[in-house]
């Protein structure tokens, strides 16, 4: 939390002193409803006409994060020319989280599920995002974007290989999980069985905030990574515009079956900056205002071309 705290309090200040002065930007609280559930969401806009339509770029937090942590990078899209929309994962922060039973059938008391890592219900929920946005008066819904930072790296890609509408990705640091077939023999077991024994009703739902992976907070619901693999789907980006933003020092995961593969997968346009003496975190830090520079300059490319190019569906 006290590197979350350094980073949110680096990019305050990054943005208030790069801003142009006299800028008025617009932002207002928003509800998604994804598969019944009210995601809160913000968004921000640089004020102007009501029929001038603008680029979009949606934004999600990593592992363990909150929205409220991406404010200074929307701002920083915000004063680009963009509608920017970022929000909470269903159980994370302000927004709601589906109810589960912990026991058997026959249990009858049930209880919030916050604060766990489901990459297909957050995959959903940025769907929902992607649809919402569809609909705002002010976007110009042919220039849409997805921006992701860590675990949503892989989760906009996933995303943007079965949405065609999306026209740019921005994946920083991105983790592009891990195929079924490169699971190692224990942890398919624990997967299985996790899934089996909470279908029957034998296992639980993991508690609010648990750190099974490394030092990250929410523990993953594994059952679910078994059916998520971006990395195998980068291939079907088919004319979305893919920016990999990599740490040279990565130590979450090996660049080799990340960024450095997603690259080579991936279709044109693309293009992949790693960022020397850095690591996951420094993203964050030192090369926080170089990353934001990169992802705007490739949205400027992309989205706010004359026309935008099209993609096959």
């Amino acid at each position: 939390m006290e590197r979350i705290a350094t980073w949110y309090a680096l990019l305050v200040v990054l943005v208030a002193t790069s801003l142009p002065a006299g800028a008025e930007i617009v932002e207002r609280k928003v509800t998604i409803f994804s598969q019944g559930l009210r995601l809160s969401g913000t968004v921000l806009y640089p004020e102007g006409p009501e029929d001038k339509k603008l680029p979009a770029v949606i934004m999600s937090h990593g592992w363990g994060g909150t929205a409220a942590l991406l404010h200074p990078d929307a701002e920083r899209f915000a004063h680009a020319g963009y509608f920017v929309l970022f929000f909470d994962y269903r159980g994370w922060g302000e927004s709601e989280a589906r109810l589960v039973h912990d026991g058997g059938a026959d249990a009858g008391a049930r209880r919030e599920l916050r604060e766990v890592v489901d990459p297909l219900d957050q995959a959903a929920d940025i769907f929902s995002a992607v649809h919402w946005i569809m609909g705002e008066p002010r976007v110009d819904s042919a220039r849409v974007g997805l921006w992701g930072t860590s675990f949503s790296g892989g989760l906009m890609t996933y995303v943007a290989a079965r949405d065609p509408r999306i026209r740019a990705v921005v994946s920083q640091v991105g983790a592009f999980g891990r195929p079924r077939s490169a699971l190692g023999a224990e942890q398919l077991a624990r997967a299985q069985s996790d899934s089996t024994r909470r279908a029957r009703g034998v296992l639980g739902y993991p508690e609010p905030g648990l750190r099974e992976v490394g030092n990250l907070r929410g523990a993953p619901l594994r059952e679910s990574f078994l059916l998520y693999s971006p990395i195998d789907d980068v291939a079907a980006l088919n004319g979305c515009a893919l920016l990999i933003i990599d740490a040279q020092k990565e130590e979450l995961f090996d660049l080799r079956e990340h960024g450095e593969l997603a690259f080579a997968r991936a279709p044109e346009p693309k293009k992949r900056v790693v960022i020397a003496g850095i690591t996951h975190y420094g993203i964050y830090t030192s090369a926080r205002a170089q990353a934001l520079a990169l992802a705007v300059d490739w949205m400027d490319q992309h989205l706010k071309a004359q026309p935008p190019a099209p993609r096959n569906p």
